[in-house]
């Protein structure tokens, strides 16, 4: 069930939300939309769902035209970051609710809520009503009830958005396992880069309306197309126009004229690394990735200057803006 998108464009009086984007995402894939807030993801989401009607442009699903297709005949699952669940009702029934309205016997619709529920590691919380549940439990019976119906694709717009750090980090390894065992074409929306990296097969960079780079997180991250994908694809410094990577810098005691000097504010070990924060000539700071071996064998310590030397940089033609 791949989905194909092609020079949508999608204005909100003046606002210009998606600017002749096109993207193609794989049958089966994870895929997350990456960028920061008003760069148009959610409002790609939105298009592709039918809950936005583009001004120009076609989505196509599984090879099948979608302009004018009603939301409900595009077999779509949705799970928004506040999921409005039916406080009135049990987990049991929130997660059966699709499936009633299809008009499901109740012996098909007890069978199928149960497998959900097990899968989503809900299986003991059937009679449990919403305000019983905790965040993550509620997201996961969200999950379950959009999964319910048998989407052809999953669509989750910021869907841990609302959840606390520990939680969040929680669910999207259960994500990962949930995709792994439904291989429903998924896409997710997201503005945090290590939820985008650690989740998904494929991630598409946002920013200003258009789409910066589409690939894997590897290719992303090595191999970036411009300076906003270097600089919010992981951590990245710009030393006199050229890009570096934290863990791309090596720090030298003696001071020389091709490397860059910096003074050391602090170090900071977090167990086998080690983080140097350092300011520039100029004021900037500069964070260099390394390990606390290192650190001891230089006998760096703080309030020294060093000289700092890249080992790979970027140059970027285009100074797009951040």
């Amino acid at each position: 069930m791949g989905i194909r998108v092609e020079k949508v464009s999608k204005k909100f009086d003046d606002f210009v939300a998606l600017d002749d984007v096109s993207i193609e995402v794989p049958s089966g894939s994870l895929t997350a939309l990456l960028g920061p807030s008003g760069s148009g993801k959610s409002t790609l989401l939105r298009v592709i769902a039918g809950l936005e009607t583009p001004d120009s442009g076609t989505v196509w699903i599984d090879g099948e035209e979608t302009d004018g297709l009603p939301v409900q005949e595009r077999n779509i699952g949705f799970v928004f970051q506040h999921y409005a669940a039916f406080k009135h009702m049990t987990v049991f029934q929130n997660v059966a609710f699709g499936l009633k309205i299809r008009g499901e016997s109740r012996a098909s619709i007890a069978k199928r809520v149960a497998e959900l529920l097990e899968l989503v590691h809900l299986d003991g919380f059937a009679d449990r009503y919403p305000n019983q549940l905790s965040g993550g439990q509620r997201q996961r019976m969200a999950l379950a009830r959009a999964l319910a119906v048998q989407p052809r694709v999953l669509l989750l717009d910021e869907p841990f958005g609302a959840l606390d750090a520990t939680v969040r980090k929680e669910l999207r390894a259960w994500l990962r396992r949930l995709h792994d065992e439904m291989h429903v074409t998924t896409i997710f929306v997201t503005h945090d880069q290590e939820e985008a990296m650690d989740v998904a097969e494929q991630i598409i960079v946002m920013n200003h309306a258009v789409v910066e780079q589409s690939g894997t997180p590897l290719e992303l991250y090595d191999e970036p197309a411009s300076e906003f994908v270097m600089g919010f694809v992981g951590d990245a410094h710009d030393i006199a126009g050229e890009w570096v990577r934290p863990h791309d810098i090596e720090i030298h005691r003696e001071r020389d004229d091709q490397g860059t000097e910096a003074l050391i504010d602090r170090i900071v070990t977090l167990g086998f690394e080690a983080r140097v924060e350092l300011t520039l000539a100029d004021g900037d700071s500069f964070t260099v990735q390394t390990t606390r071996s290192e650190i001891d064998s230089l006998e760096l310590r703080e309030g020294e200057i060093v000289s700092l030397h890249p080992k790979r940089t970027r140059v970027f033609d285009d100074r797009l803006p951040a």
